[in-house]
């Protein structure tokens, strides 16, 4: 009797234990308007491995930095997602998939409404380096602007940045073309500002998400998941027919709109640049 008893508690204990390995953490506190996708395309790199991984939301409003620390530490959280760089790729695992196909480095403005006339104008890079840029003061965006000369001006608080915009101490906020339109909608009371027309600005910016430098075998599940998904069409397919995406695609008429391609001097060499198939092209895309 004994024995069966410690027999079924051994079970359980692996039971559970196995439960707990096959769960991933994540924290979505409402405030990030990529987690729903991020969290639809975790799922389908599940769905295309052996390991049944179920996922698990965790609220707590966590800082960013919170985040990461939780996740390196292997602590109340497994994943984060975030924009890459030298730095943060130093500190956590990246699985370099870009979950949004690049398309974070594709930045259009937001402009005070009489103002559209300048930007019209802006034929060159020189004519861009005129133009006063307002960006988050910690943001790589912002370093990345200035690495190309271009004259950047910060704040500390992104919620600022729209007040500024609107006093005029900067003359176009630089946002990713999944942002600005939504942004807008608000912040009704602010009815000078708009989304410039004319202008797109391009730079590498992958997304990725992140794990513990020591959770190797989640990253490789999770890597293996999203490349057979690419493979068979179906990441591609979340990707064009998400509706945040494709409002984005509709509203900000990419196609037409001057680019100006920058450099992103702060990518690692790891970064796969020579994988066309991860990245989006406004003048190919469907």
């Amino acid at each position: 009797m004994a024995r069966l008893v410690i027999a079924v508690l051994l079970c359980l204990i692996t039971s559970i234990s196995w439960a707990q390995n096959n769960v991933i953490r994540v924290n979505d506190n409402g405030s990030d308007p990529n987690a729903a996708y991020v969290i639809k395309m975790m799922k389908l790199a599940i769905e295309h491995i052996d390991t049944p991984y179920t996922i698990e939301i965790n609220r707590e409003q966590y800082s960013q930095a919170k985040v990461n620390e939780e996740v390196r530490t292997r602590g109340l959280l497994d994943v984060v997602w975030t924009t890459a760089d030298a730095e943060i790729e130093k500190a956590l695992l990246p699985i370099r998939i870009p979950l949004l196909k690049g398309l974070l480095g594709y930045r259009i403005f937001i402009i005070h409404k009489k103002n559209q006339f300048k930007f019209s104008h802006v034929n060159t890079l020189d004519d861009l380096k005129k133009i006063s840029i307002g960006q988050g003061r910690t943001w790589t965006d912002a370093k990345i602007l200035e690495s190309n000369g271009l004259n950047v001006i910060k704040s500390n608080k992104y919620p600022n940045l729209f007040y500024m915009l609107d006093g005029e101490r900067f003359e176009a906020f630089a946002r990713g073309v999944n942002e600005p339109f939504g942004e807008l909608a608000q912040r009704p009371e602010m009815k000078d500002l708009m989304v410039e027309e004319t202008l797109l600005i391009s730079y590498k910016m992958p997304f990725y998400l992140f794990v513990a430098p020591d959770n190797q075998k989640l990253a490789k599940e999770l890597e293996l998941g999203f490349n057979r998904a690419i493979a068979d069409g179906s990441f591609d397919k979340v990707f064009y027919n998400d509706p945040n995406i494709k409002d984005v695609l509709d509203k900000a008429n990419m196609k037409n709109r001057k680019v100006f391609y920058l450099d992103n001097p702060f990518l690692t060499k790891e970064t796969p640049l020579d994988r066309k198939e991860l990245w989006f092209d406004p003048k190919t895309a469907p």
